[in-house]
């Protein structure tokens, strides 16, 4: 029997990833959390990526096109990354999994949720596991930078991204880029942590250019 490529087992994981209903069917705190639309999974795997996006959740207009970041925050992190959407999008450059797979709703306040408590503990290490050649994730937002960074991982994101030298410099196979979320919404973060612009960004072009290039 012949071993399955890598391309044929992210495959397979892809497709188990878009049937997946356990937010729906079984939520992890009961029936009264059940999700309460219809599941659409938004996940773009890659055997050749060397860069992981690891961002939180869909948001509503990324749930109803099913393209990741396809809405301001997107534009936001693609003028961050120096990259056109054509460049974005091509799976070869970047995987983009979120740390929840489906748009999680809305709470009382019209925020969007927290990304499902279902998805991690189930998808998280099996996608890692699947992409061997990534060398660099892009943790976007504290829900991936405490998967990502485990117990080395302050509480506070502005700390962690502060931090981010250490990270990228970790004696780890691969590099991990905390980063924060590039919703409209942290804009007066941007305005309170001039250092985001002035220092990470120009290294996360130039690590971006090259692995990409």
């Amino acid at each position: 029997m012949s071993v399955p490529s890598a391309e044929e087992r992210l495959r397979e994981l892809r497709t188990a990833i878009a049937a997946c209903r356990l937010c729906r069917d079984d939520p992890a705190r009961g029936e009264g959390h059940r999700l309460p639309h219809e599941p659409r999974p938004v996940a773009v795997l890659s055997a050749n990526a060397r860069i992981l996006i690891a961002g939180q959740a869909p948001g509503l207009r990324v749930h109803e096109s099913g393209l990741p970041f396809n809405d301001a925050s997107g534009d936001r992190l693609r003028q961050w990354l120096a990259v056109d959407r054509e460049t974005f999008y091509d799976p070869s450059n970047f995987a983009i999994v979120p740390m929840g797979f489906c748009f999680p709703g809305y709470d009382r306040h019209g925020s969007d949720l927290p990304p499902r408590t279902e998805c991690a503990p189930l998808w998280r290490q099996r996608v890692m596991d699947a992409m061997p050649q990534i060398e660099l994730v892009l943790a976007v937002g504290h829900y991936a930078q405490r998967w990502h960074l485990g117990t080395d991982c302050p509480k506070s994101m502005t700390e962690t991204v502060r931090n981010w030298r250490r990270y990228v410099q970790r004696n780890s196979e691969i590099a991990v880029l905390p980063m924060p979320h590039p919703s409209w919404r942290n804009t007066g973060w941007l305005r309170m942590n001039p250092w985001f612009e002035a220092e990470l960004l120009p290294y996360l072009r130039d690590r971006v250019g090259a692995l990409i290039r």
